[in-house]
């Protein structure tokens, strides 16, 4: 087994956990809200964060707008949702969401996206809590949306061949140094095993 395979092996094995805020990332049209909603309903956390600002249907960004009338349907009060509408992409997603981190002193988040696209988005907020200091200080849980892989999205792409796409953009960016590498994101998770104290369920 090679580091990519144990990466993908502990992001798809992430056990829940109470945490501060429940993280949506804007994308694959509503296809992520009963994921994350779900999260809140069940009383993982009692804030969620729908983070972006795109407009952009024809790749499935759908705005906050479009989607606050399933968010609500859920049965999660509107002042139980912050709108982070400053980012257009998945790193200025997790630079503006490691802010509220800060600003509102959150310890411990649950990032959801589809399947597809929680291995780079993870990657791309590790980056950002390394360029901070701070991955022994927030700990970022993974609970991706789980999708018929088969669909065709909003791309035109189903979600394997989007999936496909995904490592590709891993090459590139890490290229550029905007995503961690598998065996740093290995090392926090151990880190993460060893000394998380909340409740799971």
């Amino acid at each position: 087994m090679n580091n990519k395979d144990l990466f993908l092996i502990l992001t798809n094995s992430s056990k829940i956990e109470s945490a501060d805020a429940v993280i949506l990332l804007e994308g694959d049209g509503y296809s992520r809200i009963l994921k994350a909603t779900s999260l809140i309903t069940e009383g993982w956390s009692d804030i969620l964060v729908f983070s972006g600002g795109i407009d952009n249907e024809s790749v499935g960004s759908f705005t906050f707008e479009k989607c606050k009338s399933h968010l609500l349907n859920s049965g999660i009060g509107i002042d139980k949702i912050i709108h982070e509408s400053n980012s257009q992409n998945t790193r200025e997603q997790a630079v503006q969401v490691i802010k509220l981190c800060l600003d509102n002193g959150w310890k411990k988040i649950i990032l959801v996206a589809s399947l597809y696209h929680q291995f780079r988005a993870f990657l791309t907020f590790l980056k950002v809590l390394e360029e901070n200091n701070l991955q022994n200080i927030i700990h970022i849980i993974n609970s991706p949306a789980i999708l018929d892989w088969q669909e065709v999205t909003y791309s035109n792409y189903n979600r394997l061949d989007l999936l496909k796409l995904e490592f590709e953009k891993i090459e590139e960016y890490s290229a550029k140094s905007h995503v961690s590498n598998y065996d740093s994101a290995i090392n926090y998770y151990f880190f993460w095993s060893k000394n998380s104290t909340n409740d799971t369920k």
